[in-house]
């Protein structure tokens, strides 16, 4: 591989600034022509229901079928797909979820509530979603590990109803997502996918269940799909291509650092690997073990136009200057390859997932770390966080006033609705005050 195929950069090259914001550009949804294609398939579905959907599998997926019978897939089908796993998949899927279930449990928020010394009681209510939808990609690729991520902090949040999609493109069914189904406790699949699968989750078909929230990852079309039904149904979030951001002090393997910066590039070109490091002479090493280790692997060629359209190795001052990059780029990877990785780790503000130290692939966070790998892509770290239980839940306000409470609060309240110019509040508010010394002296 020419060594021109992946960006060099320095900071102090005088463009530096605008060709990282070059690279780091990117927008998922924004095609005219796909939003158009997503709102008629959203609409058609809509209206004519299961029927849409069957003729829209007919059309994407290459499927003869009938009914919607011909697309479900029921608990005794996903039991069937574990069952003839071989052990060694069985054992790793078995690890992988139970790993991934301990660390979401101890995400579970709880309610809780207080008194205030006049009896009003303030607090707040922790209640699990009725129903998710859960797309799994199919299609070129099958992703069992994203089964696991998605369906398990529904289960460990409480949703009683867990929904799942995934295209099955020529009637091709992966075994090893059907399996993880069954090892995440998935009831029900349909093997619908694409804008149609999105919709008939959004809106409810005549087989389909209307879900309360929409997650998983999926193409330009599905993400399309779910900005445009987001308020209809909650969704997890819009997401890009897989980043990686290593910070290297030059005391890792290059070939490493090489193949953790593979591992995201593989996913798809748009994707995007980058390099840091305060040490040329190891950048370079990066640089050659990039060229030597490239050609040995299966799916070169989508890592090559990957690296070449938005990868970087970027030299920079020091390790200061590393951390203001970080902070810059909010990768959704992040990999602190470096002596002190929890000293680094603590002046990280934006980041959707940090592995720390020079033995932390992260790969191993892709499948059975335990965190979810489900994240903020495209700099949305700044202001996202990783899929996780809370996402499956909702808060309600508690509030239940004494007569002496709502004496007292309902002249705050007074004060300010009638500042406000709104009279039927503070009317409602006043009705309230003094109840507590009527009602004493009715007593009396």
């Amino acid at each position: 591989m020419d060594k021109q195929s992946i960006h060099r950069l320095s900071t102090g090259q005088p463009d530096f600034k605008s060709r990282l914001d070059t690279l780091l550009d990117w927008e998922s949804v924004s095609n005219a022509d796909i939003q158009q294609s997503v709102d008629r398939i959203i609409a058609d579905v809509r209206r004519r229901g299961d029927a849409a959907v069957i003729d829209l599998t007919r059309q994407f997926d290459r499927l003869d079928v009938q009914d919607m019978s011909a697309l479900t897939l029921g608990a005794e089908r996903l039991e069937q797909a574990w069952q003839g796993l071989p052990e060694e998949q069985r054992q790793a899927l078995a690890v992988a979820g139970d790993r991934i279930r301990a660390y979401h449990e101890r995400q579970k928020p709880e309610s809780w509530s207080y008194q205030e010394a006049d009896g009003t009681l303030l607090g707040q209510k922790v209640t699990p979603l009725d129903r998710a939808g859960v797309y799994v990609p199919g299609g070129k690729a099958a992703y069992p590990s994203s089964v696991l991520m998605n369906v398990i902090p529904a289960h460990v949040a409480g949703v009683k109803d867990i929904v799942m999609v995934v295209p099955t493109p020529d009637g091709v069914l992966n075994e090893l997502v059907l399996a993880a189904a069954h090892v995440a406790g998935v009831a029900r699949v349909f093997t619908i996918g694409g804008a149609q699968a999105v919709a008939a989750l959004a809106y409810g078909t005549e087989t389909i269940p209307k879900v309360d929230k929409i997650v998983g990852p999926g193409n330009i079309f599905v993400a399309t799909a779910k900005r445009a039904v987001f308020g209809q149904v909650g969704i997890d979030m819009i997401a890009g291509p897989s980043e990686i951001l290593v910070v290297s002090d030059g005391g890792t393997d290059p070939d490493w650092l090489a193949m953790d910066l593979f591992s995201q590039a593989e996913h798809d070109e748009d994707a995007q690997a980058i390099l840091i490091s305060w040490d040329q002479q190891h950048l370079d090493a990066v640089a050659e073990s990039i060229e030597r280790l490239l050609p040995t692997l299966e799916r070169a060629e989508i890592i090559r136009a990957s690296l070449s359209r938005r990868g970087a190795l970027i030299l920079v001052d020091d390790e200061a200057q590393a951390l203001s990059l970080v902070n810059r780029i909010a990768p959704e990877h992040l990999e602190l390859s470096v002596e002190e990785p929890q000293r680094l780790a603590e002046q990280v503000r934006h980041a959707g997932a940090i592995f720390m130290g020079r033995y932390t692939a992260e790969a191993l966070g892709d499948y059975c770390a335990g965190p979810n790998h489900v994240l903020p892509t495209s700099g949305t770290a700044r202001f996202s966080s990783p899929l996780g239980v809370y996402d499956f839940q909702k808060r309600s306000s508690l509030i239940q006033c004494s007569p002496q409470g709502a004496s007292t609060l309902g002249q705050t309240a007074s004060v300010l609705a009638r500042g406000e110019s709104l009279t039927a509040h503070a009317r409602s508010a006043e009705n309230r005050i003094d109840s507590h010394n009527r009602l004493e002296s009715n007593k009396r």
